[in-house]
């Protein structure tokens, strides 16, 4: 086992022993109640995003005209390649891991400015989902961690693209937030001849302090961690595929 490998064995075996106590102090000190979806009006950045959503879906759209710029998910984020077995969930980063990607920013100004405004913004993408698709049934590891899905192309068969939390079934609407506690087991399924598209935030769990200096000391670290590396080289890879950077 080189270096590497043995770094990353040791930070599974760090996250399956600490992470469940980390958990608790976070649920302890959350600011949100401990439901798998949450209600939106808690949030008052939702609105600006809700209201400028046509913006959003635009600047998307010239995005989803260029397929070289829609990595397959799982050539980017090596902790989704269990899901994401196939290329028909696709994404183009704005924002990966707390870091801006200025290039993909530059390309959807509105967007960017919008987000900026976003308070703890961690990762921030269009999630494109291809017509026949789906993604089983998961959770993320963590709850320092709030997920939104914002509804840009959603399939008029709201039967058959949908997703399912904790056991409900959801449905995204165009220009309505959903926010939701990923630590929750959840599945989703586009069975449309339609790709489904939402801008996927990722933001920091509201926290009352000691808990705030949890989740930020449990985030500076999983920064560091060799997943989230492997993701941003992979990121710069794609980029220089596509653009035939040397």
């Amino acid at each position: 086992m080189n270096a590497f490998d043995a770094k990353r064995a040791a930070i599974i075996w760090m996250g399956l022993r600490f992470s469940p106590l980390i958990d608790r102090a976070l649920s302890r000190w959350s600011e949100l109640d401990d439901q798998p979806v949450i209600d939106p009006d808690l949030f008052d950045w939702v609105p600006e995003l809700e209201q400028n959503w046509m913006a959003i879906r635009d600047e998307a759209d010239q995005i989803l005209g260029d397929k070289s710029a829609l990595p397959p998910l799982r050539l980017i984020s090596p902790d989704h390649c269990q899901i994401a077995t196939d290329d028909r969930w696709k994404s183009f980063v704005l924002w990966g891991y707390g870091l801006r990607s200025e290039e993909n920013c530059a390309r959807c100004p509105e967007t960017a400015r919008l987000l900026e405004r976003v308070p703890g913004l961690l990762t921030a993408l269009f999630s494109v989902l291809d017509p026949h698709s789906h993604i089983p049934r998961h959770t993320r590891p963590t709850k320092a961690i709030v997920t939104g899905h914002l509804g840009l192309r959603i399939p008029r068969q709201p039967e058959r693209c949908h997703m399912e939390i904790a056991d409900t079934d959801y449905v995204w609407q165009e220009g309505r937030m959903i926010l939701f506690d990923d630590m929750y087991e959840h599945e989703v399924w586009n069975d449309t001849d339609q790709r489904r598209v939402v801008l996927m935030v990722h933001i920091k769990r509201p926290e009352r302090f000691p808990g705030s200096l949890v989740r930020d000391a449990f985030l500076a670290t999983a920064r560091h961690s060799p997943f989230i590396q492997d993701a941003r080289r992979n990121i710069e890879t794609w980029r220089r595929s596509v653009t035939n950077e040397s």
